[in-house]
């Protein structure tokens, strides 16, 4: 289902406490990323997805916006990619800032149908993610959906391991068929 701003803002601290899980962070991080998050829904492009089970429990999420100077991601990015990247995936992409579900649902299918329907109808000419690196569920949904490598091995701030920038065009091309074990 598709969150509006305020949809999104009244779950989002549910919605940090999967990341915090699915990212494998303390879950002292949530309230702080909560904080965040919650800043982001003001972002210009702001879409939002959510996974409910028949009970209203939150199974997974995804959101993002447009991709501008002067945002923390964009401006790590920036430093990690070549000029050609920048101009040519960078300049009015959307920045799928998260992406998760719970552990316990991950493998069936959910990540992929969550950001094909937060892309549908995206008015950007592309999409742009970070993740860590190695061969995750994650990794092997985005690589089955066509994105592909900006910049590898970049360290985030506060983050130790390293992470691969992906990006792809919009609308995917690839077919929203799933290969077994992704996200």
């Amino acid at each position: 289902m598709r969150w509006d701003r305020a949809e999104f803002v009244a779950r989002v601290r549910e919605a940090m406490t999967i990341y915090a899980e699915a990212m494998g962070y303390s879950p002292s991080v949530v309230d702080n990323r909560a904080g965040y998050a919650s800043g982001h829904a003001d972002r210009p492009g702001f879409r939002a997805v959510a996974a409910v089970d028949l009970d209203g429990v939150l199974l997974g999420f995804g959101y993002g916006y447009t991709s501008e100077p002067g945002q923390w991601w964009h401006d790590q990015v920036v430093g990690a990619v070549d000029r050609e990247a920048e101009e040519q995936w960078l300049r009015g992409g959307l920045e799928l800032c998260e992406l998760h579900v719970t552990p316990t649902r991950q493998g069936v299918g959910l990540g992929r149908t969550i950001l094909l329907r937060l892309l549908e109808d995206a008015p950007h000419p592309a999409v742009l993610l970070s993740t860590p690196e190695g061969d995750t569920r994650a990794w092997r949904l985005y690589r089955s959906l066509g994105f592909v490598d900006l910049a590898r091995r970049h360290l985030f701030p506060g983050d130790s391991r390293p992470f691969a920038v992906l990006g792809a065009r919009l609308p995917l091309a690839a077919t929203s068929q799933e290969p077994p074990g992704d996200a």
